[in-house]
């Protein structure tokens, strides 16, 4: 239940801060950070929960983006990378990128959350 509520409140506190304009593209891992802080997990399930509820909502936004944008830039971009000029392979990326950042940042929160209680 836990796993599963971190997992909601990370995807939907991720879209929601990265729709705020004037937020830097950073600012999602915070809400990451602040999830695990507030709801105790052992720091395995909280890199999990961070890493899928920021895969999804990095992924999802980048999805949208390019979907607006008929990926025009996104295949530019892919082109420069070795994936071939592939869209989907460079949203995936990016959404591995930003999951990664948000379980580091998740386990980061979990840590600390430990170290208070052990004080």
């Amino acid at each position: 239940m836990k796993f599963s509520l971190s997992i909601i409140a990370t995807l939907l506190g991720g879209i929601g801060i990265s729709l705020i304009s004037g937020v830097p593209w950073w600012g999602f891992v915070c809400v990451s950070f602040l999830v695990a802080l507030v709801i105790h997990q052992v720091p395995s399930r909280s890199f999990a929960a961070g890493f899928l509820g920021m895969f999804l909502a990095w992924g999802g936004l980048a999805w949208w983006i390019d979907w607006q944008n008929a990926s025009i830039l996104s295949k530019q971009i892919a082109s420069i990378f070795p994936l071939q000029g592939s869209s989907a392979a460079l949203l995936m990326l990016t959404s591995i990128i930003g999951g990664l950042l948000g379980g580091v940042t998740a386990i980061t929160g979990s840590y600390l959350r430990m170290s208070k209680n052990k004080s």
